[in-house]
């Protein structure tokens, strides 16, 4: 398995621009159903059929910008590596004998997953489509059957790719009242096994058996789950996959082992779950998407088992959580606590949709309407409320971007969010023409029960889309902010000589000093100009410019936001504007704004 999946990142497959073909497979490259495919023909077909459109464009740089921080992970890395780190290394292994003091090998946890789920309910009301190549989903695929991924078609692909890998791929709509109404009847069975299940997304479950199997001794954990599974099909009609394992992350990566309609189990024994981890590709475990995979494989770090050799470096090259995370999967280790979404606390709430490019003032306050809206009955049927807003809009270029406000009361109302979030959405509007958008979100934060005599609520819906402590910083808007990657699962040292590439390549181009270099007194003429702005987040004077100045505020986001972004297990978190003198003269705003330029953008903590 391991020698499968590795013939897939992007530095054992060769060849030019190796690494964004390898990108552009997209993040669902290990899904079932695609072991005989031809990935390499796959990426080939996808980068020639993108080759020039908004979406490569935009991949292309992000890929350029992955290269770079990769060269200075691994300058770094060689850095590391001329040093003594035999002290580090035994604080690592203190490390990982308390986390093995911590081992639970008491219950027996369930990953419930169900097999291409949308497109199995669709093929109950039409038996023919079972025979034929067929997606869900129009722009963007949401799931395909397995005859689809024969072909290397996937979820999250774009549709016109798909048909290219396809020609025969039948599309339909989606209908989520049916997925919907066939996810309870599935419910109703996974009840019996578990009161207590926790419902991960519309299609997947994670149950603890230990309570059933003490109460059935006549029985074993394999049975019970094929017992489950049987039941699922015969009462709904739809296939299920399973997962047995000591802990949740390793039932999660068990129940993808034989699909379709089979389990897999990973025995409640330390030597057996090191034995399945030390061969299992990184990617396989949730929480490890294309760019960590790209940095771990650049690193060495191909299989979990590779981790313990580089323990020393490692700890030094990512930051704690990081580390964490990467330590943890190494020996198998994950919670064993499993139970209603319902208990878990709630750090923000949001809603976001994908549509056709969209733009002009009308169709765009209609979305923001719609999507406040949408958030309103999300926020009421969880009796909550939020004290900051967060706009997040996906340009037609694919660049994500963000602005927030913070509030000085709870607000939870269609017509409170939509009237603060419209003022964020003006000010993107003017920051960036032409002004037109992918994707629309909104998300408060600073959560309040609106349940009387309650604070704070613990509080899920009932199908969230991640759970906290899988991959916590991979977090909302798409773990980066204005179309940056982040880099805060980097360790301090990395994140720093990566900012100071950042920056010494923005100066060049704006024709300015580097860091350490003493500021002329006399820059170039092109520089001078009767009014500067000033950046409200390093202070430094610019060039009254708007290229010049979104160029220089997008940098500065990526250096200070986007590590509070990524580090933070939830939301967005708000950045303060520089404290000025209290002679300093009020500096003038940028043409156009009511606020004082950027100003609005970084609202100070009340």
């Amino acid at each position: 398995m391991a020698s499968e999946d590795s013939k897939l990142t992007p530095e054992i497959e060769g060849g030019d621009r190796a690494s964004l073909r390898h990108s552009l497979l997209g993040p669902s490259l290990l899904k079932a159903g695609q072991d005989k495919v031809d990935q390499k023909k796959v990426g080939e077909i996808i980068y020639n059929a993108s080759k020039g459109s908004k979406f490569f464009k935009h991949e292309e740089r992000r890929d350029q910008q992955l290269t770079k921080r990769i060269e200075i992970i691994q300058r770094r890395k060689k850095h590391l590596e001329s040093l003594d780190l035999s002290s580090q290394i035994r604080r690592v292994d203190e490390e990982i004998a308390a986390s093995e003091a911590s081992r639970d090998l008491s219950q027996i946890i369930v990953h419930v997953d169900c097999d291409a789920f949308y497109a199995s309910v669709e093929e109950l009301d039409r038996p023919e489509l079972k025979e034929v190549p067929m997606a869900v989903g129009g722009g963007v695929l949401t799931t395909c059957n397995y005859k689809a991924r024969g072909f290397g078609v996937r979820s999250g692909m774009a549709g016109y790719i798909a048909k290219q890998l396809c020609p025969q791929l039948v599309f339909l709509p989606l209908s989520f009242h049916k997925y919907t109404a066939k996810a309870e009847e599935i419910r109703e069975i996974l009840v019996k096994y578990d009161g207590r299940y926790e419902a991960a997304s519309v299609d997947e479950a994670f149950l603890n058996i230990t309570g059933y199997l003490e109460d059935h001794r006549d029985t074993t954990p394999d049975k019970v789950v094929e017992q489950l599974r049987r039941e699922v099909l015969e009462h709904t009609k739809i296939s299920v996959s399973a997962g047995i394992a000591p802990n949740a992350r390793l039932a999660k990566v068990a129940s993808n082992q034989n699909k379709p309609n089979g389990q897999f189990r990973i025995p409640n024994d330390r030597e057996a779950v090191m034995h399945f981890m030390r061969t299992l590709p990184v990617r396989r475990v949730n929480g490890v998407g294309r760019v960590f995979e790209r940095e771990l494989d650049a690193v060495g770090v191909r299989t979990w088992g590779d981790v313990f050799a580089l323990r020393g470096i490692l700890s030094k090259l990512f930051s704690k959580k990081a580390w964490s995370f990467l330590l943890n999967s190494y020996l198998g280790l994950g919670r064993t606590c499993i139970h209603p979404v319902a208990e878990y606390e709630r750090k923000s709430l949001g809603t976001e949709s994908t549509f056709k490019d969209l733009s002009g003032p009308g169709p765009l306050r209609d979305k923001l309407r719609s999507t406040a809206q949408e958030l309103e009955r999300d926020l009421l049927a969880a009796n909550l409320a939020g004290r900051t807003i967060t706009v997040k809009v996906k340009l037609h270029t694919y660049q994500v971007h963000s602005r927030q406000k913070a509030l000085h009361r709870v607000i939870s109302s269609a017509e409170d969010l939509y009237n603060h979030a419209l003022p964020l959405l003006q000010e993107l509007e003017g920051e960036f023409q032409p002004f037109k958008i992918r994707l629309m979100g909104l998300r408060v934060t600073q959560l309040s029960s609106t349940r009387k005599g309650t604070g704070k609520m613990n509080f899920f819906k009932n199908l969230p889309q991640s759970i906290e402590g899988e991959a916590e910083w991979e977090a909302w808007p798409e773990g980066s902010l204005d179309g940056l990657l982040s880099s805060g699962h980097l360790s301090q040292e990395v994140q720093d000589e990566e900012q100071l590439a950042i920056e010494e390549a923005l100066n060049a181009s704006l024709n300015m000093p580097a860091r350490d270099t003493p500021q002329d007194p006399s820059p170039p003429p092109k520089m001078v100009l009767k009014e500067r702005w000033e950046c409200p987040i390093c202070a430094r004077s610019l060039p009254a410019d708007d290229a010049v100045f979104n160029e220089h505020v997008d940098f500065c986001l990526s250096r200070e936001t986007i590590r509070e972004v990524v580090q933070e297990s939830a939301g967005v978190r708000l950045v303060k504007e520089p404290e000025r003198k209290k002679d300093a003269k009020a500096r003038p705003g940028r043409p156009g704004s009511k606020h004082g330029g950027m100003d609005s953008y970084f609202p100070k903590l009340q």
